[in-house]
């Protein structure tokens, strides 16, 4: 499936286009090794929506909802025998100023609500059915910030894909049929440079992200030289397509601590994507020539996902299941 055709099937996918929230969890783990450790796993996955249903139900306005999605060398413990075409671990990326790390990540939850108390009641019941076997290797809390700003200024997001575009950009098709409604996804998590992001002057600020910073409008792609974060951000394949990603950022922050962040999730129907935006701002374009929003933004981490339709979920849940019977 390609385009507008995701407009007129019915989708058998996980939320991966539901509106921005006011709150957010993103909740990376590993897993024990064992048996004892991959059924407790799978007994979560299974009644995952179960949970959905009975947190959200206390205020339905509050439109809890959580993506599960699963790591490159976790997803062979489930012995299925078959796996997403482009699903590997994150590949670290060293330009010649900056560094995109890769880190440890055999599971990601990605816990959206407009209240905050909802995202925390299912995270703790979710981490308390999952017990000893995990470790919360990442755990960040995120907020919509004024008009959906990030701390740096700027409105994030203003390139995602809306309506009928969202599946045709994110969701597998027939070119990986046993995983079509599926969505690889990459999370980072970057910490800002306040003070020196500040001494920027207003215009400065715009040519690095090339948008005016109030009203979000594009500015001219420049011609030679150093590019802006949008423009090495965009990604164009041989044949001059446009290939759009869902971006579900969101800022967070301890200002006591002197922390001040944005965490990167992008949702792609294909993973080299996302991996050449990466690419082209580290790396630069022309080499040399890195993305300048990573002078005063530095990640911390790095992990590759795939979050499987939920007939491939139950799928993999049943895999192990029938082992153990």
């Amino acid at each position: 499936m390609t385009g507008n055709e995701w407009d007129r099937v019915p989708i058998d996918s996980q939320s991966i286009g539901a509106p921005l929230s006011r709150a957010a969890v993103f909740l990376t783990l590993t897993v024990a090794e064992g048996d004892e450790a991959l059924q407790a796993v799978c007994d979560a996955l299974d009644g995952l929506d179960d949970l959905i249903k009975t947190v959200g139900f206390r205020d339905l306005n509050g439109r809890l909802s959580c993506i599960a999605a699963i790591g490159s060398v976790f997803w062979d413990r489930f012995g299925l025998g078959k796996r997403p075409s482009e699903l590997r671990p994150f590949e670290p990326i060293q330009g010649g100023v900056h560094k995109a790390p890769a880190t440890p990540g055999d599971l990601f939850f990605h816990i959206r609500s407009d209240r905050p108390d909802l995202c925390f009641e299912f995270e703790h019941l979710l981490l308390a059915e999952l017990g000893n076997h995990v470790t919360v290797v990442d755990e960040v809390t995120g907020f919509r910030y004024f008009d959906s700003r990030d701390l740096l200024g700027f409105v994030d997001g203003t390139a995602n894909p809306t309506g009928r575009d969202i599946g045709g950009a994110t969701l597998v098709g027939d070119e990986d049929s046993d995983f079509a409604g599926g969505s690889y996804l990459v999370v980072q998590k970057y910490l800002h440079e306040m003070q020196g992001w500040g001494e920027l002057s207003k215009d400065e600020q715009e040519r690095v992200i090339g948008r005016e910073i109030v009203s979000g409008v594009e500015l001219p792609d420049a011609t030679s030289g150093q590019k802006s974060h949008k423009t090495l951000a965009t990604i164009v394949d041989e044949a001059g397509e446009e290939h759009d990603i869902l971006r579900d950022n969101m800022p967070f922050g301890r200002p006591g601590h002197g922390e001040y962040g944005t965490y990167f999730i992008g949702y792609s129907r294909r993973l080299w994507v996302i991996q050449k935006m990466l690419e082209r701002m580290f790396v630069g374009d022309p080499p040399g020539k890195h993305d300048r929003i990573l002078d005063f933004s530095t990640a911390h981490t790095g992990v590759v996902f795939f979050a499987p339709a939920p007939r491939m979920l139950a799928a993999l849940v049943q895999a192990v299941q029938g082992k153990s019977d």
